[in-house]
């Protein structure tokens, strides 16, 4: 892999990352603590490719943004649900009236998270951490607050969109660009490929040097999403293995091809850490330290059980795992088939 800068772009810059397209960055107030975005050059302005978190510190940089260009913002895209990606996609969007792209799924999930729990029941949350092996303590710090956290760092989602579809082609005034889907790391992820461009806007789905979260959270507790997520990497191959890919993090690369394989190797030492660890039985926060060598915080906590039940949920769909609930109500996993591996 070869990547094409040595350092992130500071906020509030703008660089021609590629033919008529802008890389500038935006703070998260994170341990990954910035998020790359795009602006494409059309004939009409500019159309934004995510937008970072609805901070007033974003906001403040945007308008910075806003005031280098030379034309006026003329249609947004976002990529997902995630908050650093549609953070202040609506105000943007709003502001200049402009189209908002969006794929159908990823669209009301965010008007769904924008709600809020609308006063529904914690204890399927709480359940869901229990089961995992955590204790109270903990589970009652996560759990606590009132679900508003999503809109607090999300400006109100437009009440209109324009649907994204996997492999169609998204013209955007004579600029083709190809939708590709991505499942796993959020439920319809879109990327987009520019063929005259030889560039790739890869978001979250194909990231340098880190890994995307693949997780099954409270709200699908067993949702096979890192199946997902390995069904819709090889589709990549299909690519030019010399495309420019623009991530939504760390730097922009050549490399696709052998990214792609990295992030699927990736995946399956944990498949295989996990099975050898299940020659007895085990709980999620027993597993943790298999899949994660660094202390992790209770932030990092959500993400981490998160990502260590999705490969659990997969290894039990491939019939490799069997999981019961023990006398306190915890989950534990183990070796359908005992392996020599533990050996």
């Amino acid at each position: 892999m070869n990547y094409l800068y040595e350092q992130q772009v500071a906020p509030g810059q703008l660089i021609e990352v590629a033919d008529g397209i802008m890389w500038l960055t935006m703070p998260l107030p994170f341990e990954l603590d910035h998020i790359n975005l795009y602006l494409i050059r059309t004939n009409e302005g500019w159309v934004v490719v995510d937008t970072g978190i609805g901070t007033s510190k974003t906001k403040a940089l945007w308008e910075e943004i806003f005031s280098q260009l030379d034309a006026p913002i003329s249609g947004v895209i976002v990529t997902h649900l995630h908050p650093d990606h549609i953070g202040l996609a609506g105000w943007i969007a709003d502001t200049f009236d402009v189209p908002f792209y969006m794929s159908q799924t990823e669209y009301f999930s965010a008007r769904a998270f924008s709600a809020g729990s609308s006063g529904a029941s914690k204890e399927r949350d709480k359940r869901y951490f229990h089961q995992a092996g955590l204790d109270s303590s903990l589970i009652n710090q996560l759990t606590a607050g009132d679900n508003k956290g999503y809109s607090s760092v999300v400006s109100p989602v437009p009440l209109s969109f324009t649907r994204l579809r996997h492999q169609m082609t998204l013209d955007l005034d004579g600029q083709q660009w190809q939708v590709i889907i991505g499942k796993g790391h959020s439920p319809e992820h879109a990327c987009l490929f520019n063929k005259e461009k030889n560039v790739l806007i890869s978001g979250d789905h194909v990231l340098p040097i880190i890994t995307p979260n693949i997780g099954a959270y409270s709200t699908e507790p067993d949702a096979n999403t890192l199946k997902d997520y390995l069904d819709t990497l090889p589709q990549f191959y299909d690519l030019p293995e010399d495309v420019i890919v623009l991530p939504a993090h760390k730097l922009p690369f050549v490399g696709l091809h052998e990214r792609v394989e990295e992030l699927i190797a990736h995946h399956n030492e944990h498949i295989d850490a996990l099975l050898v660890a299940c020659q007895k039985p085990q709980t999620v926060v027993s597993l943790l330290p298999v899949m994660f060598k660094r202390k992790l915080g209770v932030r990092n906590m959500v993400f981490a059980v998160a990502e260590c039940i999705a490969h659990l949920n997969y290894l039990i769909n491939e019939g490799k795992l069997v999981r019961c609930l023990n006398s306190t109500g915890v989950y534990e996993y183990s070796a359908a088939v005992k392996s020599q591996l533990a050996s």
